[in-house]
């Protein structure tokens, strides 16, 4: 049973989505406000974590940046009732792997759930357990990234893109084929999710992100690793 954290400080959604996640089998535990929240995400084991952006103490933001910090990379789904790019861009920064404007259905959170959930653990066809390219040392069991032997806090998804770009290295890669192989949409939605990851990753491991060497547009089509 997969056990999540729901960190939200409206009684009302939080009981309602309690209730529902719980009839759909996962296991949850509940907190109103960002410090509690962030003491419980760090201190418990949990596969995945929604993330209220606007609560008391402590910022969904804060929570995020801390808890990667902390050296937690499970999932956080983070929803706002903000629709805003600029705070979109905020939450992929501090370490989001994914985002849900409120008011939101129900069966798009659940779908999000499950595709984040149901990502591989482990990777597959990367020849071994690690992987170099330039200053860049990628540990596939540790899930950590180091540039230059500094340690890159990156996110789950981040960090799941990542391999995935090395998995497939070589390939031009399309948007649409990243969000149904990463993020495990069945129908990809129109979205600047693949853009807004990739844009985070070129600016923690390329020397100059305005002109990356591993992470290459292939303009009209998508992206190419080129590690």
């Amino acid at each position: 049973m997969k056990r999540i954290l729901l960190v939200e400080d409206e009684p009302g959604l939080r009981m309602t989505l309690v209730d529902r996640l719980r009839r759909e089998g996962y296991e949850v535990e509940t907190r109103a406000d960002g410090e509690t929240g962030l003491r419980a995400a760090v201190e418990e084991a949990f596969d995945l974590i929604i993330l209220d952006l606007m609560l008391p103490l402590k910022s969904g933001l804060e929570v995020c940046r801390e808890l990667r910090q902390a050296g937690r990379a499970m999932p956080v789904l983070m929803l706002t009732a903000r629709g805003q790019l600029s705070d979109k861009l905020s939450g992929f920064q501090t370490g989001a792997d994914d985002y849900l404007t409120k008011p939101f259905e129900m069966m798009e959170l659940l779908a999000r759930l499950e595709a984040l959930l149901r990502r591989a653990p482990s990777p597959a066809g990367t020849g071994g357990a690690g992987y170099r390219f330039g200053r860049v040392h990628v540990d596939f069991r540790s899930t950590e990234v180091a540039l230059a032997g500094k340690k890159l806090d990156l996110s789950a998804m981040e960090f799941h893109l990542l391999r995935y770009f090395i998995e497939h290295r070589g390939e031009t890669l399309s948007r649409e084929r990243l969000l149904h192989e990463v993020w495990g949409y069945d129908s990809p939605p129109q979205t600047r999710t693949v853009d807004v990851h990739v844009a985070w990753l070129r600016q923690k491991l390329e020397e100059d992100p305005r002109q990356p060497r591993w992470i290459v547009t292939v303009h009209g089509f998508g992206y190419r690793f080129a590690g």
